[in-house]
């Protein structure tokens, strides 16, 4: 090989280095119910790429209000479709990013030595026995929307409406049952069904046709410094092998129609 060659070789090297190098970590606002799937997906990406993906979790309604205001973030993974299309419209994200990942789904869940019968959905939370019931802020969290349409759908939210208890997010929801500050808890699947929380719990799901679907989108930010490694993220992110993950959480995955 020529030194010429040699040269050559070195500068791409070094433009790589400079693309994706170590200070090249790519900084997530994620909706509180990826918490323990995007753990998984950030840790197989670093392993098959080198790159370093830091994850803060929250309200998607309080990150959506973060980023309007120019929080340093370079990914926006959202628990609905609005926020990130707010952001799309606003022109504070990059064309063509927008990408819907998921539908999520909710549950009533308690903890395993509860004697409340979560079996028959919604309806278990009329249950004279309970006294509060926690679910994410609606004001700002989609799963705690979801929440309130799925207890309005079944006539019973006039009926429970004292006994809500509101968390920041679906995890701090999820918290207040675990604590026993909440005797139920209308929480998000994902969450039910990782490995921190299946020995805790039990649950029952509420059918998907009490309340609009929980579809779910990410785009990256226009102001990211990281762009090249937050599209390899997101080429990632679309990959099946993600997708089946995600399932594995209880998420339903958009059909390639969604794509956008």
């Amino acid at each position: 090989m020529s030194l010429r060659t040699l040269a050559v070789v070195f500068a791409l090297l070094l433009g790589l280095g400079g693309k994706f190098g170590a200070a090249q970590e790519v900084t997530v606002a994620a909706a509180a119910d990826l918490q323990f799937v995007m753990q998984e997906v950030a840790a197989r990406f670093q392993k098959e790429t080198g790159q370093t993906i830091k994850l803060t979790y929250g309200s998607s309604g309080n990150f959506f209000q973060q980023l309007q205001n120019g929080a340093p973030f370079d990914m926006f993974f959202s628990a609905n479709l609005d926020y990130p299309r707010k952001l799309e419209a606003a022109g504070l994200t990059e064309p063509g990013t927008f990408y819907q990942y998921a539908v999520g789904k909710i549950v009533i869940w308690v903890l395993k030595g509860s004697k409340v019968d979560v079996s028959s959905g919604p309806r278990s939370l009329l249950s004279p026995s309970i006294n509060k019931i926690a679910i994410a802020n609606p004001e700002h969290a989609p799963y705690g929307q979801a929440a309130v349409a799925a207890m309005k759908n079944e006539k019973i939210y006039d009926k429970v409406a004292a006994k809500l208890v509101l968390g920041e997010n679906i995890s701090q929801a999820v918290t207040f049952v675990v604590s026993g500050s909440a005797d139920v808890g209308i929480v998000a699947l994902s969450l039910a069904l990782s490995p921190n929380m299946t020995d805790k719990g039990r649950y029952s799901e509420i059918p998907a046709g009490d309340y609009p679907p929980i579809e779910q989108a990410c785009v990256i930010l226009k102001s990211s410094q990281h762009k090249d490694a937050a599209r390899a993220f997101l080429n990632f992110i679309k990959t099946p092998a993600v997708a089946e993950l995600f399932q594995t959480y209880g998420f339903a995955f958009p059909a390639a129609s969604t794509h956008q």
